[in-house]
């Protein structure tokens, strides 16, 4: 007997961002983020699930290519939502048994490592269809805890509209946790232009770049310390007000901030390019046209 499951996520653009781990395992970060969620007409992953009791192995293919199941962090997925499925006995519901191996194939419409959030899309994608295969995950609260095993801003993509990652205090990641902060109908008037300055794959992965800033850099802890925290309060308050001049002061200055604690970094990491830094020219000059921030901000990914 086989069981499957589709489902699409979406990605979301981080206006506060998520940048270095206090524990790599379970991918705990250093300061809490917030992010938009995009709508999934135009940007998603799609994931299909299948598990059998007759296939030889667990397997993989993402964007029709054959990949390495191995990967730690999906095999940190399979085995929470297997090890959830055993303490609940779900198979006696109808879900398959947490021995019967699976086959994922999953595809992104958007390019895949190129700073468009990815991973988070995809993990969020595959753990939400895990769990409705495996009939766990009683909440998404507890769904979000287990895309974030896969990938750290992969919980914020389990929720639409404008979603904060809480960084918790305890050890086991329990209460680190994703919440949405006001849901995808409450400001209809925010449109994302995304600008695609380049589709290569980044030279230094968000993983690698992470543990080198927490391992090098100084300005870094003062981020997560003494800066995100308060413009965590702002930018939610600016939200719930709808106030734009606001919200987009902050994200700028946010964006800016992270590549500031990027070039600290040492050996420096650089995402910005001469094509990027354009854009920031010609949008700062423009807001001070205006006088204010009044119709324009901008946020740079990990691209």
């Amino acid at each position: 007997m086989s069981h499957a499951v589709t489902c699409t996520a979406p990605v979301n653009i981080a206006v506060i961002k998520y940048w270095g781990k206090r524990d790599e395992e379970l991918i705990l970060p250093i300061n809490s983020s917030l992010s938009g969620t995009l709508s999934q007409d135009q940007l998603h992953a799609r994931t299909s699930v299948m598990a059998r009791a007759d296939f030889a192995s667990d397997a993989i293919w993402l964007n029709g290519k054959q990949e390495s199941i191995e990967n730690p962090r999906l095999q940190n997925c399979l085995r929470e939502i297997r090890k959830l499925a055993a303490a609940k006995q779900t198979h006696q519901q109808g879900a398959p048994l947490p021995t019967d191996k699976v086959h994922i194939c999953s595809v992104n419409n958007f390019p895949t490592a190129a700073g468009l959030a990815s991973s988070a899309a995809g993990y969020a994608c595959l753990v939400y269809a895990l769990a409705q295969l495996y009939k766990v995950g009683d909440s998404l609260a507890e769904v979000t805890k287990l895309a974030r095993v896969g990938s750290g801003s992969a919980c914020r993509s389990i929720y639409g509209g404008w979603v904060r990652w809480v960084m918790g205090e305890a050890a086991d990641g329990s209460d680190s946790i994703a919440e949405q902060v006001v849901d995808e109908h409450h400001w209809p008037e925010i449109e994302v232009l995304i600008l695609v300055v380049s589709d290569h794959k980044k030279t230094t992965s968000s993983t690698a770049g992470m543990q080198t800033t927490v391992e090098t850099s100084s300005l870094v802890k003062h981020r997560a310390d003494k800066v995100v925290p308060q413009r965590m309060e702002d930018i939610q308050n600016a939200i719930r007000a709808r106030d734009f001049e606001t919200f987009g002061r902050i994200t700028m200055q946010d964006s800016n901030q992270f590549h500031a604690v990027c070039l600290d970094t040492y050996p420096p990491i650089t995402y910005l390019n001469d094509v990027s830094r354009g854009i920031i020219d010609m949008l700062t000059k423009y807001n001070a046209h205006k006088g204010k921030i009044q119709v324009r901000a901008f946020s740079w990914q990990v691209s």
